[in-house]
């Protein structure tokens, strides 16, 4: 997701961010360095050099901070991105199982009933175009249990 506009808000104490055609609210309470009354927001922009997909923003102070579109999103908690992130971890823990199973990769194309080509893209996690259930039939296979397990979120 690319960020279009970005805007500091001194009166809401948050940056208005234009991405994916809407526009989110990211607190200065979640920055590094943080914006505060003594130190304002002198200059913010989409930082065409991390891909348009972060702003930068620089203080009275002379200290810049940059907020990416993933930090953006996980405050906002949108669930396609929660969706890819869960589907990532599941895919590094499918490539670290798979390192150490002692099933062949031919026998676990079978057990999938699948072909190669699906197998390596469910191992890919650059690949976002898989679905959960996948990931967990392919860690079923591996021998693995898959827990869900929901709890508080850590500051």
């Amino acid at each position: 997701m690319k960020i279009s506009a970005v805007t500091a808000s001194g009166r809401r104490r948050a940056f208005r961010v234009g991405a994916g055609g809407e526009h989110l609210w990211y607190p200065f309470a979640q920055c590094t360095p943080q914006p505060t009354a003594a130190d304002k927001v002198v200059e913010v922009f989409v930082d065409s050099e991390l891909a348009c997909e972060a702003f930068t923003f620089r203080l009275e102070s002379g200290l810049e901070g940059t907020v990416h579109v993933h930090q953006l999103l996980d405050y906002h908690c949108d669930p396609s991105y929660l969706r890819d992130l869960l589907v990532y971890r599941l895919s590094l823990e499918a490539q670290k199982r798979l390192e150490a199973a002692p099933i062949p990769r031919r026998e676990l194309i079978r057990r999938l009933k699948t072909s190669p080509s699906q197998l390596y893209r469910l191992l890919d996690q650059t690949n976002r175009s898989k679905s959960v259930d996948q990931m967990l039939r392919l860690l079923a296979v591996l021998g693995c249990e898959v827990d869900l397990v929901v709890r508080s979120r850590s500051a």
